[in-house]
């Protein structure tokens, strides 16, 4: 077999597991957050945190591995505007993504415990909850971007040119 579809197939697929489990565990917890469901917001922030283990965190690892290798195969080197801008943004997102599942850790830490108490939520919940959601937006708006860059390949100005 081919080694380069192979990596090709390989990054296609975990940039699909990263970009989807990200789109569906936000989802899910966004209106789950606005069910005002405690029992509900606890068992979804359980999975979303269960979710970032099992599928988004293997493919951040895989993304960059294949990324690279298929750039070094393909001949392009990593200074190629499209791939060090995909770079920078991906780098960007892994910045708003580790504050994230730290974020949800505390969100599920809570919720299950109000959930055990027969409490409501406290404010700090709703503080982290707004932060999450504050640092997902652009996070997803990258990856977007990335997903333009690496389909378009487009002709951009490096991202060290001002």
């Amino acid at each position: 077999m081919n080694t380069y579809l192979l990596l090709k197939a390989l990054h296609i697929v975990s940039s699909v597991l990263l970009v989807g489990t990200g789109l569906g565990t936000a989802f899910f917890m966004f209106f789950t957050n606005r069910s005002g469901n405690v029992a509900a917001q606890a068992v979804v922030s359980r999975l979303v945190v269960r979710a970032d283990l099992w599928f988004t965190t293997p493919a951040v690892i895989v993304q960059p591995l294949t990324g690279i290798a298929l750039a070094h195969l393909a001949g392009w080197p990593l200074v190629t505007p499209w791939i060090a801008w995909s770079l920078v943004l991906f780098v960007f997102t892994g910045a708003l993504w580790l504050p994230v599942v730290w974020l949800q850790l505390q969100m599920a830490r809570m919720a299950a415990f109000s959930a055990d108490a027969g409490t409501d939520l406290p404010e700090r919940y709703w503080r982290f909850a707004r932060r999450w959601e504050t640092l997902g937006y652009p996070a997803f708006a990258s990856m977007l971007a990335v997903f333009v860059l690496m389909v378009l390949k487009p002709d951009l100005p490096a991202p060290w040119i001002g």
